[in-house]
């Protein structure tokens, strides 16, 4: 009987599995808000929308493999690269990348620029070293090891974290540049798979630091670091500061908005933040029409879902754009 049991069960979850109308991968960023659309629009459509977070380096594969119906990345591709996949790209989302840190009794540790550089390069060994002590003077720091927590998937998350880091920092621009994935310099780091993987990991590693999209890093109730910016100021990761960070995006149709937001000019801007993409594969135009369907439901009707969660949605003149961008392209 168990047995009998056991393989309706699988029959029931392989049928439900295959019974999705659109089918997406990539990017675990953006993931949360994703699944908050998803149920919103099948509520309201009775379609039923699948993501899978995968990293955006095995979403890529996976819509150049014409393995999904699209495909989500925060490292966004250029025209030759999509010229060459067969691919239309556009933004979905803005979000920002949090400093999470895992030290007893260090609410509101503060980074200053050299410090995030010289703990992604290895060099900060402990928590007591000068560069993070002279900016928190009222912080009783330890002189415990630090493990820095990273990915260990190509993803889109440590694009943008290493873009923002190239900007920061000669040293790593030199050494490493922007990369979806690489070999961390030092002895002291760990790498988990996708964002809730990092945040696992920060969250059970004490006198740990990782970088982590803002809601991966909320919903575990990790602590976030305030992050010195280009003109100098701390501040707070939280939605005031995503959204005048996004503010600054130059998003082009002309371009398949491809840009990258990483430090941004502004007194009062979050230093570290992305926008995320959706690729489309050039040859499928009904299914690219049920896939923009979807986005352009979450555009006028779950915003506010986004900002809940912590992400920025994208203002009407931008998405205007993007409408402009599927009818030219024959997609909506």
């Amino acid at each position: 009987m168990k047995k009998v049991l056991l393989f309706t069960a699988l029959a029931l979850s392989t049928t439900i599995a295959s019974a999705a109308d659109i089918k997406g991968s990539g990017a675990s960023f953006p993931y949360s808000v994703y699944q908050s659309w998803i149920k919103a629009y099948h509520n309201a459509t009775q379609v039923q929308v699948d993501y899978v977070k995968k990293g955006s380096s095995s979403g890529i594969k996976d819509i150049k493999a014409r393995a999904v119906d699209f495909a989500g990345s925060d490292a966004p591709l250029n025209p030759n690269q999509l010229k060459k996949a067969r691919l239309y790209q556009f933004p979905a989302v803005v979000g920002a990348v949090a400093i999470s840190y895992n030290v007893p009794n260090a609410k509101g540790l503060k980074l200053s620029r050299e410090a995030l550089a010289q703990i992604a390069l290895g060099k900060v060994k402990y928590w007591d070293n000068s560069l993070i002590t002279k900016t928190n003077p009222n912080i009783d720091l330890p002189h415990k090891k630090l493990t820095f927590v990273h990915r260990a998937d190509g993803s889109g998350t440590t694009f943008n974290f290493t873009y923002y880091l190239s900007k920061i920092s000669k040293e790593w621009r030199k050494e490493f540049g922007a990369k979806k994935s690489l070999n961390w310099p030092g002895d002291h780091h760990v790498g988990g798979k996708t964002n809730t993987g990092v945040a696992a990991l920060v969250k059970q590693t004490p006198y740990s630091i990782g970088y982590i999209d803002y809601a991966d890093a909320k919903n575990n109730n990790l602590h976030m670091a305030t992050v010195e910016n280009k003109a100098g100021n701390y501040i707070k990761p939280e939605l005031k500061s995503f959204q005048a960070a996004a503010a600054k995006a130059d998003l082009d149709p002309k371009k398949d908005f491809f840009a990258v937001i990483g430090d941004p000019a502004g007194e009062k801007v979050y230093p570290i933040v992305a926008a995320t993409f959706i690729l489309l594969p050039k040859e499928k135009p009904e299914v690219n029409k049920k896939v923009t369907a979807f986005y352009n439901y979450s555009f006028k009707n779950s915003a506010h879902l986004a900002t809940e969660l912590g992400y920025v949605p994208l203002p009407d003149s931008l998405t205007s754009k993007i409408r402009k961008y599927w009818s030219e392209k024959g997609v909506n």
